[in-house]
Parts: C-alpha cells; sequence; structure tokens
C-alpha cells in the first residue's frame, strides 16, 4: 500500500501518552479477530473509537463493541505502539519476550511478553530502501543518505569541519555503447529543471544514408521523440545489439570502479611526489549508481581530496597545498579514458569482454559556498535521491529469480528488459559468471546502490543509532526543550534482551495499514513542511541558501 494523503483523523480526541496496550488490562475481552469484521469497517471502527473491536454472537446478526466502551485510550496506546513502523508498507511482526535486566548484577529485573502488547507482537520496518517497495523506509534511508553524503563535504555528524576546505568534484561516468537505441537529444537546455524538460529535442538518429542493418533495419530513426515515449532506450534493432556485452559490463562495474580510484589516486601522488610535497594525497569518495532507460548502470560520484598521514591513515588531514581541484578533476578524466581490463574466458566470448567506460564523462567542481552551479547542498540532494531507486525506469521490477521464476521474465526474443535477464541466465550458466545469475532481476549489476570511502563520512550505522537514541529520550509533544547528555549522564542504564523470533510479514489488516500510513503520513508532510521552510530562507547579506 502506498501513503497518498491523509484519509483518516490518526488520533481522535486527547493523547494518552505510551502504553502496554489495552488487552494487556486483566479481564478485558477477547481481541479483534479479522476473519470477522471487514477490515474497510474495521478501519473506521478504529479511527473513531479504538484499536480492537469485540463481538457478542448471542443475536443474530452479531454486534460489534468498540474497544474504547471499555478502555478509553485504547487506539492511542495501539498508534504508540505501532509508530516505529507507522507508514511501512511491510512491517516484519516479531513475537517472543522482553527482558530488562541489571548490568550490573545480570539479574532479571521484569519480563514482558509480546502477547501483553496491542495485537500480540512488535511491528519494525523493513527497511526497504526501494521507494516502489516501501516509499516510508526509502525516505528515512534517503535522509540518511543525504546527512552521510552532505557531512563528507561540511563536516558535522562527527566530520571535522575544515573538509569544506578540501577540493572536490562531482563526476558521472557512463557505460559504453552496446548498440544504437531511441534517444532524445537536446544540445542546449533552456528548461529550469532537466528532469521535467519541454526542451525541443534533435532528431533520435538522423542520417544521410538510408542503410540498414543485418536483419533488414534501419539504422536512422528522424523521430523527435518526446518524454514519455515508450521507445526511448529501446534498441533500433534488438537484434544487433550486444545484450551479453551490457549485463556483463553491468555485472563488472564495481571492479572498474575499484580500479579507477586507484588510478585516480596514484596520479595524484606521482604529482605530490614530482612536485616535491611533504605528504600525500588519498581521494574519499561517495558514489551512487543510477539506471539509464536502456538498462545500464552508470555512477554518480563524489569525490574528495585528503591528505594522507601514512603514519597514521586515519587521521583526515587538508591536502597539500601544491595539490589543487585542477589536479582532481585532471586525474579523474586520465583514469576514465586509461582504465579497462579483460573479463574471464566464456564460450560465448573466448578472450572475455573488455570492460570500461563509456566515452560520455562529466566533471564538475564542487563550490562549499551555496552559490555556483554544482553546490554541495545539490550534489548531496542529487545523489540520495538516486540511492532509493532501482530498474523500475527500464520497466522490469522483481524480485531475486530461481529456475522456477525465471521463464516468467526472460524470454530471448522478447521485450528489452527480458533479453538482457535472459542473457544473464544463460551467461550465468558458467562457472566464473554465477553472479550474473544471482543478479539477473537487477539486470547484472550486484554492488551497492550508495557506497563511500572508508574515511569519507560517518557510517549509516552511527545515524541509525543516533536516531533511535534521540527516539528514546526525546520529551513527547512538540514543546520540549533541548536534549543535553549532561542531563542523563548520572542516570542508571538498565540492559534490555529481546528473546524475539519472525511471526509473520505485514500489517494484520488492511485498516491497520490505512491508520498506521495515515498517521506517518502526516508527520512526514509536517517534516516536509518545515524542510521546504527553512530551504525557502535565504541570508540576505550572503545571498546563500539556508542549509
Amino acid at each position: 500500500m502506498t501513503p497518498t494523503g491523509p484519509t483518516l483523523a490518526p488520533a481522535p480526541g486527547p493523547h494518552h501518552g505510551p502504553g502496554t496496550g489495552a488487552n494487556a488490562a486483566p479481564g478485558f475481552p477477547g481481541i479483534f479477530d479479522p476473519w470477522q469484521v471487514h477490515a474497510r469497517d474495521s478501519a473506521f471502527i478504529r479511527a473513531r473509537d479504538g484499536y480492537l473491536t469485540t463481538i457478542r454472537h448471542d443475536p443474530d446478526p452479531p454486534e460489534y463493541f468498540a474497544a474504547s466502551d471499555f478502555h478509553p485510550g485504547a487506539y492511542d496506546r495501539w498508534l504508540d505502539h505501532i509508530w516505529p513502523a507507522a507508514g511501512c508498507t511491510h512491517p516484519i511482526r516479531l513475537g517472543g519476550q522482553i527482558h530488562r535486566i541489571d548490568p550490573a548484577t545480570g539479574e532479571i529485573l521484569t519480563t514482558t511478553p509480546t502477547s501483553a502488547m496491542p495485537d500480540g507482537v512488535i511491528y519494525k520496518a523493513c527497511g526497504n530502501r526501494r521507494t516502489s517497495a516501501c516509499p516510508s523506509c526509502a525516505e528515512t534511508y534517503r535522509r540518511d543518505a543525504f546527512q552521510l553524503l552532505r557531512a563528507g563535504l561540511v563536516g558535522g555528524k562527527g566530520i571535522p569541519g575544515h573538509v569544506s576546505g578540501h577540493p572536490a568534484v562531482f563526476a558521472t561516468f557512463t557505460a559504453p555503447s552496446f548498440g544504437p537505441v531511441h534517444t532524445r537529444p537536446v544540445r542546449a537546455h533552456a528548461c529550469a529543471s532537466k528532469a521535467h524538460c519541454t526542451c525541443k529535442p534533435e532528431p533520435c538518429h538522423a542520417r544521410r544514408d538510408t542503410d540498414t542493418c543485418p536483419h533488414g533495419r534501419k539504422l536512422a530513426c528522424f523521430t523527435r521523440h518526446r518524454r514519455d515515449d515508450p521507445r526511448l532506450g529501446q534498441p533500433i534493432c534488438p537484434d544487433c545489439y550486444d545484450y551479453a556485452a551490457a549485463v556483463v559490463w553491468n555485472n563488472s562495474t564495481g571492479e572498474l570502479w575499484r580500479r579507477t580510484k586507484q588510478a585516480i589516486e596514484r596520479r595524484l601522488n606521482q604529482l605530490a611526489r614530482h612536485r616535491g610535497l611533504a605528504y600525500g594525497v588519498r581521494v574519499s569518495h561517495g558514489k551512487a549508481a543510477e539506471y539509464q532507460v536502456r538498462g545500464a548502470v552508470h555512477f554518480h560520484v563524489l569525490l574528495r581530496l585528503d591528505g594522507l598521514d601514512e603514519l597514521d591513515p586515519a587521521r583526515l588531514l587538508l591536502p597539500p597545498p601544491g595539490i589543487t581541484v585542477a589536479d582532481l578533476e585532471d586525474a579523474t578524466r586520465h583514469a576514465a579514458v586509461t582504465i579497462s581490463y579483460p573479463t574471464p574466458p566464456h564460450p560465448a566470448s573466448p578472450p572475455g569482454w573488455l570492460i570500461a567506460w563509456g566515452t560520455e564523462l562529466d566533471v564538475r567542481v564542487i563550490t562549499m559556498r551555496g552559490t555556483g552551479t554544482v553546490t554541495d547542498l545539490m550534489v548531496a540532494s542529487y545523489l540520495a535521491k538516486y540511492s532509493t531507486k532501482g530498474t523500475e525506469v527500464t520497466g522490469h521490477t522483481s524480485a531475486r529469480l530461481t529456475p522456477a521464476t525465471i521463464e516468467l521474465h526472460a524470454d530471448a526474443t522478447g521485450t528489452h528488459a527480458e533479453r538482457l535477464i535472459h542473457a544473464c541466465w544463460k551467461l550465468g550458466a558458467h562457472p566464473d559468471y554465477r553472479s550474473l545469475q544471482r543478479w539477473a532481476h537487477m539486470l547484472g549489476f550486484g554492488g551497492h546502490f550508495l557506497t563511500k570511502g572508508r574515511h569519507y563520512s560517518v557510517t549509516f550505522a552511527a545515524l541509525c543509532a543516533a536516531r533511535i537514541t534521540y527516539r528514546r529520550t526525546q520529551d513527547p509533544g512538540p514543546e520540549h526543550g533541548p536534549i543535553r547528555v549532561a542531563d542523563h549522564a548520572d542516570e542508571e542504564t538498565t540492559l534490555i534482551l529481546g528473546h524475539l523470533t519472525y511471526a509473520g510479514t505485514g500489517w494484520k489488516t488492511t485498516g491497520d495499514a490505512l491508520l498506521a500510513s495515515t498517521a506517518a503520513d502526516q508527520a512526514r508532510k509536517r517534516h516536509q513542511a518545515g524542510n521546504e521552510e527553512l530551504t525557502g530562507q535565504y541570508d540576505t547579506t550572503t545571498g546563500r541558501q539556508a542549509a
């Protein structure tokens, strides 16, 4: 279920605060049976009266009683209980026991079974990063990615502030051509956003001759394609398109990037030694992968230049004065055109395939002053956005494929995506190319969509831990003061240990999903409105946008 806009009041009546749940009270009637009440009716009953419904079977038809008749705060307590997973499309349900333990003695202070909680389980968000799978969890991932990427440019989150003075560039590495495809070329963009371009495009593939390919198809296309034209990204001749090379290239991009970064650092350190600088340099990166419509992956990479202390490699230093951002840009371009390597032999290609970057390379200098064509805020937002996407742009989405499901998605004479998947499965039968079958649902690409260098920035785990700590220590209500670590330094700590097992996936009823998503959607809209208010504020003296 995809949350859109609020449709039900998420919190009717006064809020009663967190609790153990109404069904934990002694003598409380039996809990709601989803098979006895229609999900739609359940949604409105929960929104109006509470999160549980009891049924009297004596009369015909049966009578329904809202849980608020027995416990006025039933719905509010249910909402507090499911709030960590509210908005998640496929939450994980966990059952078992939670123990509170004294860390000094190991004594179990209390034990709380999940059967004493609302719905008898604990809800945990699925954590899926893809917007198409779970918009709520993907939004959390996107925000974390933005903070991680921007901290590596301007500091914060444990990263020293002097990184804002390090030279940095934003580069886009693309795939080579595997055959002509339908495109929408625009010589010069006059529109405000390329994502919603309204400029008049050039003809797709204009040619003076009218030659045909070996399969009898014309190689020219004089169509000026619209942005929503389904032919965009499709091969002009599918039979001429090199599907084998395309999926092998997708599968090999991780090794290609590793070699490229090594070449960049090697060239910069050669310059440092040639210029007699006191110490060497290191390149730290943040990288996001994006699928093109043709099914090939390309990388958006943020490259930051650091100094390197060989005695203490973990130390983050300013680069030596003799290395500039122009040197970083030159090293990036040099590596992109010189690095290549062959894959292992395969019966379909005995010499293997040559893996190299395409000819389209874009390298731009990043400014940290909030002005210019490419700023730190723009780059971090751009990479974070693409970290939540997958293969949707190619027209294919599926879970991992197996021998039982491959025939549903692979076809040697089918659509462009089906041919790519067929190539993955066929080539993956070779022992050296097994990963192609494992990642056939991703068109061969098996890497992470967002990666970073070890010394670039804070980790996702640190951001997640900080968010958990904040939520557990924040005061309820909108009017709360700042949280200070010193205020809680002397508090006794209690170890919480959970013995939980998997109980299922998803909400118990459609009504539950509707109510949880509605409440989470309102919270997201308030957060979004606050962000828009902040980003709309400008420093009138410097003309820079507020962070």
